[in-house]
């Protein structure tokens, strides 16, 4: 009834700026608040309570905390992982960018190429259960957590342009005579082989970069890209292996073994019109045109 008549009254159903009780803290203590947040930007809004507390004497709770925050624009959101990088990688990224910064054509004769290991189960460490109080130790609200490596497929792939190579699957360690023996000789030399004037670009893992590994390169007479080391983040096939990843995190079918994630979802002969969308072959064609923006700029 008091929306209704506050609709008929003043033609509006919310309430009236500054209307209801009023902020425990003014614009100044926000501005104070809002540096805190920002001098420490991982603090919870508990940890920043209680340091509110300690310089100015006055209790603040975290959900107040919260909502300053909010009102301010500062939202709490999952941070963009990366690997550590020195002075000199940072240096040597930037050279390498100025120095093809005025490519445009050269990248539709790049393959990039890459490992990646794709696990059987996926979460991001922010796995809730819903229970009653003293229902914590039931099994059906615990979660298993693998104090070993997590069971897994690793494979290999590249994309070029207007084309992708054949999804690999690596069993073990890969070596640098593994690499030459079971991927560069039967997929990556025909793929580049296959592409008129093809750039072949690799990150700085010490398979591929081995002595008898440049040797290979040289009598194949491939031609390499120089990679910054460290840099996985600027090749565009990392798109990839990330929308995979995505499709099968997103993958109602359970997966009991490597064996069945590989011939199930991964392997190039699983191909399936009635799950399509599950297969690494579709998943890599819809990539390709996420990437081929980048390769175009």
């Amino acid at each position: 009834m008091r929306v209704w008549k506050q609709w008929t009254d003043e033609c509006r159903t919310t309430r009236k700026s500054g209307s209801g009780p009023r902020n425990v803290t003014s614009a100044r203590d926000d501005r104070h608040l809002v540096r805190m947040a920002r001098t420490d930007r991982t603090a919870s809004s508990r940890q920043l309570a209680a340091l509110w507390s300690i310089a100015t004497g006055v209790s603040l709770c975290a959900s107040s905390i919260r909502r300053r925050l909010l009102q301010c624009g500062l939202r709490a959101r999952t941070p963009l992982y990366r690997i550590p990088l020195t002075h000199d990688h940072r240096r040597l990224r930037l050279q390498w960018a100025n120095q093809h910064r005025d490519w445009r054509a050269d990248w539709q004769h790049v393959v990039f190429s890459d490992e990646s290991r794709f696990n059987l189960w996926y979460h991001d460490g922010r796995i809730r259960v819903r229970r009653y109080a003293g229902e914590r130790h039931l099994p059906e609200c615990i979660i298993e957590r693998h104090s070993g490596r997590t069971p897994g497929v690793m494979v290999w792939g590249a994309i070029a342009y207007h084309r992708r190579s054949q999804l690999l699957r690596i069993v073990g360690n890969l070596n640098s005579n593994r690499y030459i023996r079971e991927v560069l000789q039967p997929e990556a030399v025909p793929f580049l082989q296959s592409l008129p004037g093809a750039v072949f670009q690799q990150d700085n893992a010490r398979p591929h970069t081995a002595r008898i590994v440049k040797s290979f390169f040289a009598a194949q007479q491939v031609q390499l890209l120089p990679w910054p080391a460290c840099s996985p983040d600027m090749s565009p096939i990392e798109h990839v292996w990330d929308v995979i990843g995505r499709r099968l995190a997103r993958d109602p079918r359970p997966v009991a073994s490597a064996d069945e994630l590989w011939y199930s979802a991964l392997s190039p002969s699983s191909v399936n019109p009635s799950h399509k969308s599950h297969t690494c072959n579709y998943v890599i064609s819809q990539a390709m045109s996420i990437s081929r923006p980048c390769l175009a700029m």
